[in-house]
């Protein structure tokens, strides 16, 4: 239990609360600016209480990223399959501006589980980037090192993220706007309940890999984001079954050289945050030529999506200026003679 003050702890746990439903429904120009706090007022419970529990589970038992990655697809399969079952909902988007997709998701139809495996990568997919790993190593890049790693709550906290996460999806499960009136089979609910528990069970048991001790170093920050930003984009390259099989490739090739680059020398939080933000910086970037959920005017379009770009380059480069200012500090305090008075932390 962290003996911080409470302030100190709360800051970033709100911080997150408010982030994650931002960076799942509004980052990529699903809503207008006007409708985007009532988004994230509605969903905060439901979408930051899994980021907080999944961070806080996470550092507690020192699971690392893949272990963040793992349970954010648990909460994934959660929530687009047992919560609102839009997984299983062949008609969830017929009363938005997404409706057109249906014929492209009908495509890659699962036999007998009647779910499509594009619509399953797409959510999936967006609540790992978007939704958990983008708003955790943002919101961390923003705090020093020692408090990165760090729990941010104790008990009392995560009852209450725990029960803020259970009370947003009852609300989205029970609310018309929420499930539509649909309900998933017996089998349909089996089915991604058993896999949920697969991917929190794979997470809890994970091993931590050991350090690289070779001589190879990480790579440029700029690699990382870029290798995520291709995995992002190139997911939806393709149409139909090749193009599962190009998402599933990319994603696992970017998990398997991720692991790779962060246990060697050099790896650090700019890393972390380049890899975090680029689905991010991707969703911002194709939120010009993405419909919002209703229609709406040109104007409230291009506002919104103009405001898209503003916040995530003010928060990637404040969290970019933040982890620079950090490393500047630790560069001086080692350069001090020994016996000289330290710098006070910013």
């Amino acid at each position: 239990m962290t003996t911080e003050p409470l302030r100190r702890r709360l800051l970033p746990s709100i911080a997150l609360l408010l982030l994650a439903p931002w960076t799942a429904e509004c980052s990529w120009g699903g809503f207008t600016l006007v409708g985007m706090p009532f988004v994230v007022v509605i969903l905060a419970p439901m979408y930051g209480g899994a980021a907080l529990l999944i961070r806080e589970t996470a550092r507690r038992l020192r699971l690392g990223w893949p272990g963040i990655v793992l349970l954010a697809a648990a909460f994934g399969v959660v929530q687009a399959g047992l919560v609102d079952q839009s997984l299983f909902n062949p008609g969830y988007l017929d009363d938005t501006q997404f409706a057109g997709s249906r014929a492209v998701a009908d495509a890659t139809l699962v036999p007998g589980l009647g779910f499509s495996a594009r619509q399953a990568v797409d959510y999936v997919g967006n609540h790992v980037a978007l939704t958990i790993c983008a708003s955790i190593a943002l919101v961390e890049s923003y705090l020093g090192a020692g408090r990165r790693s760090r729990p941010w709550l104790g008990r009392p906290g995560l009852a209450v993220a725990a029960l803020l996460w259970l009370g947003g999806s009852l609300l989205i499960f029970a609310d018309d706007g929420g499930r539509k009136g649909f309900q998933a089979s017996p089998v349909q609910l089996v089915f991604a309940a058993g896999v949920a528990l697969a991917l929190i069970t794979a997470a809890l048991l994970r091993r931590r890999g050991r350090v690289d001790t070779s001589a190879a170093t990480a790579p440029w920050p700029v690699c990382a984001g870029l290798l995520v930003a291709v995995a992002y984009a190139g997911a939806s390259a393709l149409p139909g079954w090749p193009g599962i099989g190009v998402a599933l490739t990319l994603a696992a090739v970017t998990g398997v050289l991720l692991t790779r680059w962060s246990r060697r020398p050099g790896w650090g939080q700019l890393h972390v945050l380049a890899a975090g933000s680029a689905s991010v910086l991707a969703a911002a970037t194709s939120a010009y030529d993405v419909p919002t959920y209703s229609p709406s005017s040109p104007a409230a379009d291009l506002t919104g999506d103009v405001a898209i770009s503003v916040i995530v380059l003010l928060l990637v480069g404040g969290a970019w200026w933040r982890i620079s200012g950090w490393a500047a500090r630790d560069r001086r305090r080692a350069a001090e003679p020994a016996g000289h008075p330290a710098s006070p932390p910013a």
